[in-house]
């Protein structure tokens, strides 16, 4: 699920840059994908809790299992702040234009913390499992690189003015 998360999550960040339309219909398409990514996001949690509470498994104990709850949680608050301040009618307009700079600015470093858990996830596997030289071995390295490719390429597309 953390992989849905950061796909469909950098789709709507970039959703301003990439959906051709109105202004109206980019953001109806940046929160939609947003809920989305939340809804999988959550439901990776509930699924890695479950998980481990019937396999015995401590829970909350490595670095990656720290980074998915912060990333969750922030992605989560994000989702809110940003719904009552934008899609929800009785925000004021100055409100709107003072909180922008800081909804993208979050945004943005809760994407990256999400490549970060998606990464720290590869490598917890990768250990757990005892892969080294192997094909599966190959195939999480390159995965890797793919997330941290398109991490990149999402941080591109913000940052760069559009034609």
């Amino acid at each position: 699920m953390i992989i849905g998360f950061v796909l469909i999550g950098g789709e709507a960040v970039m959703a301003y840059k990439t959906i051709p339309g109105t202004r109206r219909a980019q953001k109806t398409v940046h929160w939609l994908l947003h809920l989305i990514a939340l809804l999988a996001g959550v439901i990776g949690i509930y699924a890695v809790f479950k998980f481990h509470h019937e396999s015995g498994i401590p829970n909350m104990y490595t670095l990656h299992s720290w980074l998915g709850m912060i990333t969750i949680c922030l992605y989560g608050l994000q989702w809110l702040l940003a719904f009552f301040s934008y899609v929800f009618p009785g925000a004021e307009m100055s409100a709107r234009g003072s909180f922008l700079p800081w909804h993208s600015f979050f945004g943005l470093v809760i994407f990256f913390l999400a490549i970060c858990t998606a990464e720290t996830g590869l490598v917890q596997k990768f250990i757990f499992l005892g892969l080294f030289r192997d094909q599966e071995a190959l195939i999480v390295n390159f995965t890797g690189l793919l997330i941290l490719l398109f991490g990149i390429s999402v941080g591109l597309t913000v940052v760069l003015p559009t034609t």
